[in-house]
């Protein structure tokens, strides 16, 4: 298994926006083969000084069987329709793959 954590800059004034199209393909993306796992998540204040609170960030949290199925995902039409539809309201996409330690 793997984890993807996905990091996703939005433009200010487009969170409520991203989230609808993101939460409309979620089902699509959970049907996919390989998909154990996939959610948009944003901060959640706790007060803590170690936190690093940032309102312009959506974090994806992923779990994929393997990388094929995380690879196969990408591909998808219902993903390169999710991109195009919100290419205009990000500003940045960083990833992390994971794998258990």
């Amino acid at each position: 298994m793997i984890t993807v954590i996905a990091s996703i800059r939005i433009r200010p004034g487009n969170q409520d926006a991203f989230l609808e199209i993101f939460k409309a393909n979620v089902p699509n993306v959970l049907k996919e083969e390989g998909c154990i796992e996939y959610c948009p998540t944003v901060d959640f204040d706790t007060g803590w000084p170690v936190q690093r609170m940032d309102g312009n960030v959506i974090t994806i949290i992923e779990k994929w069987i393997d990388l094929k199925a995380l690879e196969s995902h990408l591909k998808t039409p219902h993903m390169l329709a999710y991109k195009e539809k919100t290419k205009d309201m990000t500003d940045e996409l960083t990833i992390k793959v994971l794998q258990n330690a």
